[in-house]
């Protein structure tokens, strides 16, 4: 009988490190239109391949190709690329607003775009977001719900602010827009938005919930609870990951992406599975509009892993530069968002540079004037914060009486 050998511990390393040379051959990329697209009402068993494969519709040249390729107008093709130009403008500048000391923290959505400004195109404006902390595209696009003057308010905490500064900023929270508030313990937002689905079921409703995650906080339990419960009662849920390749300073491998993806999660858990380009904005309307249809349809959830990279820091509080290479960004795979779908717009002859440097610079001047408005009602530097006796104010329905006297003695 030979001699047991030591055990060991294996723990995964990131294909990178400060001054390493960029690699990415970890990550499996299909070539755009190789992938099938099932029919809507598809068992989860027959998405197995589709958890690990990677659907793509945009090609290296910008055309449209395979089976995925959604039907959408020029209207919404380029309004889809307007709202993605002002997420990133917005970002740039609300960053530049937090190293002014005008708010104390703020996170961006730089590289992600897509995502959330083509899923919200794809849902109804009645349905629910229970959102993470890089979906301010979605709030961007709902202009119509929600003005970009109510956004900055609350990143600065101001009297203007509808959270009366209880939030941290980019934890947004808009009921109107159906926008749950954000919440810092991150998988919480799985098992509430499953549970709102049920709800929704429960009451005869005709609306989903969308719920968003990053790939580190499918460590949570959190989410393995919440596909039990989407599973077990078809809840009419979308389960969105989005694999950005690093969580905070931890890399996806650390979460369980290191052999297996994220979207096989699902699949083993009940629930019919896509791995999806995330800087792919037809990529997303499609995969999106799928699992709106099958939710609509009653035929229960879907998790989507959407393959993206976290081009900036994890927030103003973090340096990327300590954890990985600092060119990642520009030698990632699948290409930066904007650059891809107004590349495929010049090729329709539907978009042009004179057109795309007009349209930055009419979103530039929107959002500084959205900007200074918003300064009207103070920022973190100049004051001007909500009324100390709001603290007492919506905690309960009708405050009882030791809160009216501790009000009374406070003197506010």
């Amino acid at each position: 009988m030979s001699q047991p050998q030591a055990l060991r511990l294996h723990v995964p390393e990131p294909s990178g490190r400060p001054g390493c040379a960029t690699d990415f051959s970890y990550l499996h990329v299909s070539e755009a239109g190789a992938v099938r697209r099932p029919p809507v009402d598809t068992s989860h068993f027959d998405t197995s391949d589709l958890a690990y494969s990677l659907i793509r519709v945009l090609d290296r040249d910008g055309k449209a190709v395979g089976p995925w390729v959604p039907e959408l107008s020029t209207a919404q093709l380029r309004r889809g690329l307007r709202v993605m130009m002002k997420t990133r403008l917005f970002d740039s500048r609300m960053l530049l607003a937090q190293r002014q000391k005008k708010t104390s923290f703020y996170m961006q959505s730089l590289g992600e775009e897509a995502m959330p400004v083509a899923h919200d195109m794809a849902l109804d404006r009645t349905d629910m977001w229970f959102p993470s902390y890089r979906q301010q595209g979605m709030l961007l696009a709902r202009e119509a719900d929600v003005s970009m003057v109510e956004i900055i308010c609350q990143l600065m905490s101001n009297e203007r602010d509808s959270l009366k500064g209880r939030q941290l900023p980019v934890m947004y929270s808009f009921k109107k827009a159906g926008f749950f508030t954000i919440s810092g313990n991150l998988a919480t937002q799985y098992i509430q938005a499953v549970g709102w689905a049920m709800a929704s079921a429960i009451k005869g409703d005709t609306r989903i919930a969308s719920a968003w995650i990053g790939d580190g906080a499918t460590a949570e339990s959190d989410f393995h609870t919440a596909l039990t419960f989407a599973h077990v009662y078809r809840a009419p849920v979308i389960l969105n990951v989005v694999n950005n390749q690093w969580a905070i300073s931890t890399f996806q491998a650390l979460a369980g992406g290191e052999s297996v993806t994220f979207a096989a999660r699902g699949v083993g858990s009940g629930i019919a599975s896509l791995r999806v380009d995330g800087n792919d904005f037809l990529a997303v309307y499609a995969a999106s509009s799928w699992a709106a249809e099958r939710a609509r349809t009653n035929l229960g959830p879907t998790l989507i892993e959407w393959v993206t990279y976290r081009a900036g820091p994890h927030s103003t509080s973090d340096d990327p530069s300590k954890y990985r290479p600092a060119d990642d960004w520009s030698h990632f795979p699948l290409g930066d968002p904007i650059d891809r779908l107004r590349r495929h717009l010049t090729g329709l002859g539907l978009w042009s540079d004179a057109e795309h440097e007009a349209t930055r610079q009419e979103l530039e001047a929107e959002i500084v004037a959205a900007q200074k408005e918003a300064e009207l009602s103070g920022t973190l530097a100049h004051g001007r914060a909500p009324s100390a006796a709001s603290m007492f104010e919506d905690v309960y329905k009708e405050m009882p009486e030791h809160l009216r006297l501790q009000r009374q003695q406070s003197g506010v």
